[in-house]
This record gives C-alpha cells, structure tokens and sequence, in this order.
C-alpha cells in the first residue's frame, strides 16, 4: 500500500494546532445531476440507511435515485444563493468567525476550517490541506450538537477512511456531542429571548429536531434523549413550563416509523387544540439549510396556517451569530485543554537530526 503524505515530515516543522468544524453536506448546485451525485453519495452510508446492502442498493439506483434529484434539485433551487447553498454560506461564516476569535488567543500557532461529511469541500480533502498547512493535533468538531449514529459516527468513519491511507497521523481529538453544553444551551435560549423581545411570545414554542427511524433509538441511538434534554434546558433557561413548549422531529422518510411525534402532523393538530400561534426552533440545527428554510419556514408554515393557526414564526438557526460563535470557541477551547504547539528552534532540531544522518 501506498500512503499518502508519505513523504511530509520534516524536523523543520513544529507543528500546529488544527480545528476543523463539519456538517452533513450540500450539493455543489441546484440540478438534478448534483444531487445525484450527493444523494448517491449520502444515502449510501450504511450508518444513514441500516438496511441490508445488496437490497438497498437495488433500492437506491433502481427508485430513488430516479425520481428524487429532480424534486430534491427543485427544492434546493428556491433556497440557493448567490455564493452557494444556504447550508455551505453559514459553515462557511461559522469558520471566519470561530477562526478569528480564536485567532485573539492562539494567533499563527492554530489553524480553522471546515469540511461537509458529504460533497465538498470533503472531509479528505481538508484534513489533507490542514497537514499541509503544519497541523499535527487536530480536533474534530462536528456541528450536530445531539450526538447520532447518522451524523456524528458517520463523520468519525469519514475520518478513519482517511487516516487508513496516511503514515504519519496527526493526534486525534473528537467532540462527539454538546448537546448540554451550557454555553451553548445558553445561546439558544439567548437567541429564542432576543426574537421573542422583537415579536412578542406565541402561545407555544416548538422545538424541532431531525427525525431518524425509530428502530435506531431502539437498538441504541441516544439521540432521541440528548434531543429531549436540550429542550428540557432550554426550557429551564426560558423560565417556561411543559405546557409552555413541544419536543417534535421533522424531515421523515420513506414508510417506516420515526422518532415521534412529527413536527408537521404536531402543527397540523395544534389549531384543533386552540393554539392560534407558533414560533419553531430548530436546536439541533446548528445552520439554516434546505430542512430548515424550506421545510420549516415554508413548508410547515402552510400546514398550521390551512389547519386554522394564525401566526407562525421560524426563529432563524444560531448561524454564524456572536452568541453562537462564543459557544463555539468556549466549547473548542476546553477540548483543547492541554495541547500547546512546541517552542524549539526548528533549525537547531534539524542540525541535530543531520548530524544522525537524517537529511531533512
């Protein structure tokens, strides 16, 4: 086997630190052809889909692949941009603004960046730039803050899938989750306060999570419980009681039950109950994207309001704001406890080294 970076060290390297944030992906445009291929690519992971491979694969090309791109490229093309998707816009900000404030404490010695566990820019590709760049620690902050097999393993495995072709590898640190983590717990409530300031509360908060199927939590997935705890602390945070929120999952697929109960069928009934009005937030959504803005804030929207709701508000996801971007340098900083870059003249360690016969 051949490694690559094979050949990359050098005694004159001191080495640095790295922060590289990721989320699930986007695809490149809004046309069916990309989102062949980022669907091909997503729905493929078999820590995404648990069902058995030869059968799904007949699934996947045989159906799927056939009839969802066009709708999903659809879809994509109401909420995309001028600088691209909404999803690869606010990672991408979230970056610069972590990089910058943890610039003020780390300056040259510590390295920022993102990568999409699928599409681009990938995983590989950053991790490669990033030791080309002197990284030598890295740590790996996945943005889903409720921790899933789905989403936060599968990035792991994108990770590992690279590191099986390196020989030299960098010291590894993962955040695998931060669902109660108080910095960021605070943020959201933060953030639901300062809409609700502006525009006055509703008679219910919900509070909306990525669906994943049922049978996951029961073979396992903590998901469903780290999802009730964030709300249960934002909740705390908000001074509100249970009958003041609502814990719901969107964004289903296919015809198997989900981790319930689902935000559209929730809105579609709270009218029937008297709730005239709504603001949904989304925690577990650390950027807007196609589930939020198009499925939220449209989508759902519609639902409430033809079944008799008033007044509807999407509080808009934590993004790349100063509250958000304080939680994630806090949380950054306490995974980086301990690590410090080496303060040795390079070129009197290479001197040494030259003098045993090395010869870079």
């Amino acid at each position: 086997m051949k490694y690559i970076g094979a050949n990359d060290f050098s005694h004159l390297n001191n080495g640095r630190i790295g922060v590289l944030i990721t989320n699930l992906g986007t695809p490149d445009s809004a046309t069916p052809k990309a989102l062949r291929r980022y669907l091909g690519e997503f729905l493929a992971d078999p820590r995404v889909v648990e069902t058995p491979r030869l059968l799904w694969w007949m699934i996947l090309h045989g159906v799927i692949l056939r009839i969802r791109p066009a709708r999903s490229a659809r879809a994509y093309a109401a909420v995309w941009t001028e600088q691209g998707s909404p999803l690869m816009v606010n990672t991408r900000n979230q970056a610069i603004a972590l990089r910058t404030a943890l610039e003020q404490t780390w300056g040259e010695h510590l390295v920022v960046d993102f990568a999409m566990r699928y599409g681009t820019p990938s995983i590989g590709a950053v991790i490669q730039k990033m030791l080309d760049s002197d990284v030598r620690k890295l740590l790996v902050l996945p943005l889903y803050p409720q921790y899933s097999a789905t989403t936060t393993a599968s990035t792991f495995d994108a990770i590992a899938a690279d590191f099986v072709q390196r020989r030299w590898l960098p010291e590894l640190r993962f955040v695998n989750h931060y669902h109660d983590f108080e910095p960021y717990i605070e943020a959201c409530a933060q953030h639901i306060q300062q809409h609700q300031q502006q525009h006055g509360k509703a008679d219910k908060l919900i509070l909306s999570y990525h669906g994943i199927p049922k049978k996951y939590l029961l073979r396992g997935d903590p998901y469903h419980c780290e999802c009730r705890k964030t709300s249960r602390l934002i909740a705390d945070v908000l001074g509100i009681n249970n009958d003041d929120y609502l814990t719901t999952f969107q964004s289903r697929f296919g015809r198997e039950e989900w981790l319930q109960p689902y935000t559209d069928e929730t809105l579609k009934s709270l009218p029937r109950m008297g709730v005239e009005s709504v603001q949904v937030f989304c925690p577990g959504f650390s950027s807007d994207c196609l589930e939020t803005i198009e499925e939220i804030a449209v989508e759902n929207r519609e639902y409430f309001l033809k079944a008799g709701g008033e007044k509807f508000e999407y509080i808009e996801a934590l993004n790349d704001n100063a509250l958000h971007v304080s939680a994630l340098k806090a949380l950054v900083e306490q995974h980086l406890q301990g690590w410090r870059t080496s303060t040795e003249n390079p070129q009197f360690r290479q001197n040494l080294a030259k003098k045993l016969g090395a010869v870079s």
